[in-house]
C-alpha cells in the first residue's frame, strides 16, 4: 500500500485524489491547502470523490473509513495522517501518538519525523515555479517524505534553474528521501517518451515533437491560460507579463538533449497566438474572427553557436480551442528513422496523474536527492502493486 499526502487541491491537486481513489493500492491519507473554504472540510467531498471509490480516502476500516479532513499545514496534515494510520492498524496507538508529537514544527524542522512511517510520499500540485515549491519541498523533507511534484520547472532543472536545483538536491539528501518533478509534459510526452524511443536507434542526428491539442476537451482553466478568447494585443500583454506560455518546454529540450548525449550550446522559445478564422464554438465562451483561440509555441536546441546548423531538437505546443487534428506525434532522424503518433492525443489531466502516482512508487524506493525521470526505473502502471507484493 503506498500512502499518500496531497499537498493542494485546485483542480490538479483534486483530480490527483480521484485517481488514487480509483486504485485500491494507493491510499490517500491525508491532504494540505491552506485556502479559506478548503481546509476542514471532507477531501473526499472536495474533491468530489465518488462514494464507490472513497474506500482508499483515510483509514482502511472504522467509522472514519472514507474520510480526511483537509488540513490548513503540514504539521496538522501528519498529525492526521497518524491517526488514520492507527484506525487502519498500520500502527500502534503509541506509535500514532510518536508521530503526532514528531509533527510538531520543532520535530519535522530537526528531521525526527522520519521514524513516524504514517505516510510514504507527498504528491504536490501548487506551483509551476521551482522557486516557491522548494520551500515546500524543504518542510517535506525534512518531515521524512519524499516527494513528486508536478512543478514544471522541476523536470529537469539543472541547466535552467540550477541554484534552485542544487539547494533541493542538497535538502533531499540531507534528510535521506527522494524528490522527483513529473507530469504528462513536460515529463513524458515531450521527453521522456522520445528519449526511450531514441533506444531504438544506433545513431540519432536530431529529434522533433509535436503535442496538438484540441482545448475545448480541457478544463477552463486551462483554457484561460492559453489565452483563448483574448484579442491579439490582449494575448501579447498577457505573454509580456508571463502570465501566458507553457511552461516547461525549455527543461524538455535539456531533458532530451541530456538523454541523446548532446551538449546544448542554447535553446530558443518562441510564442504566438492562434487566430480564429471563423466563429469557434464548444470552449467556455464563443471566440470570435480575430481573437486567439490559443497558443503555439516552439522550443529549439542548438550545439552550436552557428546560426546555419540546424536545432538537433525541436519541440512544438499547440493548444487551441477547435484544433482540428490533436495528436502527440514524435519523430526521430535516425538510423532507423522512427515516427510515432498518437491520434487525438493523450488526455493530459488524466495522464498527469497517472504518471505522477506510477512515478510515486519508484520515487519511494529512489536514492535521496533530486531526481529526473531519465534517473528512474520506468514508472509502469504496476509499480505499486510490484511494491506492495516486495514488502
Amino acid at each position: 500500500m503506498l500512502r499518500v499526502i496531497q499537498i493542494g487541491l485546485g483542480p490538479i491537486g483534486r483530480e490527483m485524489v480521484r485517481s488514487a481513489a480509483h486504485r485500491k493500492e494507493i491510499r490517500v491519507v491525508a491532504a494540505v491547502d491552506p485556502a479559506d473554504g478548503i481546509a476542514g472540510l471532507d477531501l473526499a467531498e472536495v474533491a468530489e470523490v465518488p462514494p464507490e471509490h472513497r474506500a482508499s480516502i483515510g483509514a482502511a476500516g472504522g467509522a472514519v473509513a472514507g474520510h480526511v479532513r483537509v488540513s490548513a499545514t503540514l504539521v496538522e496534515a501528519l498529525a492526521e495522517a497518524a491517526a488514520v494510520a492507527v484506525v487502519g492498524g498500520d500502527v500502534t496507538a503509541d506509535e500514532g501518538s510518536q508521530a503526532t508529537a514528531a509533527a510538531t514544527p520543532t520535530a519535522a524542522a530537526s528531521g525526527e519525523g522520519h521514524d513516524a512511517a504514517v505516510a510514504d510520499v507527498a504528491i504536490v500540485t501548487t506551483t509551476s515555479d521551482i522557486d516557491r515549491v522548494a520551500d515546500q519541498i524543504a518542510e517535506l523533507a525534512a518531515a521524512g517524505l519524499a516527494v513528486v511534484s508536478t512543478c514544471e520547472e522541476l523536470s529537469y532543472p539543472w541547466a535552467t534553474h540550477a541554484d534552485a536545483a542544487a539547494r533541493i538536491d542538497a535538502l533531499c539528501r540531507e534528510h535521506g528521501v527522494a524528490c522527483l518533478g513529473t507530469g504528462v509534459n513536460p515529463g513524458f510526452l515531450m521527453d521522456y517518451l522520445p528519449a526511450a524511443l531514441t533506444g531504438l536507434c544506433r545513431r540519432v542526428r536530431g529529434v522533433t515533437v509535436r503535442r496538438v491539442q484540441d482545448a475545448a476537451r480541457r478544463r477552463v482553466p486551462f483554457q484561460q491560460k492559453i489565452g483563448a478568447g483574448l484579442s491579439p494585443a490582449e494575448f501579447e500583454r498577457s505573454v509580456a507579463a508571463g502570465s501566458l506560455r507553457h511552461v516547461g518546454l525549455p527543461e524538455s529540450v535539456h531533458m532530451l538533449a541530456a538523454a541523446c548525449g548532446w551538449g546544448l550550446d542554447r535553446v530558443e522559445e518562441t510564442i504566438a497566438p492562434v487566430i480564429a478564422e471563423s466563429v469557434i464554438d464548444g470552449g467556455y465562451r464563443p471566440i470570435a474572427p480575430g481573437e486567439a483561440a490559443g497558443v503555439e509555441q516552439w522550443a529549439r536546441g542548438y550545439c552550436s553557436p552557428d546560426a546555419r546548423q540546424e536545432a538537433v531538437v525541436t519541440l512544438y505546443f499547440r493548444a487551441a480551442v477547435g484544433e482540428a487534428d490533436p495528436r502527440d506525434e514524435i519523430e526521430i532522424d535516425g538510423e532507423p528513422a522512427i515516427r510515432s503518433v498518437i491520434p487525438a492525443g493523450v488526455d493530459g489531466d488524466l495522464a498527469t496523474c497517472a504518471v505522477v502516482l506510477n512515478a510515486a512508487a519508484v520515487v519511494v524506493a529512489a536514492a535521496p536527492g533530486l531526481h529526473t525521470m531519465l534517473d528512474l526505473p520506468v514508472p509502469a502502471v504496476g509499480g505499486v502493486s510490484r511494491r506492495a507484493a516486495r514488502a
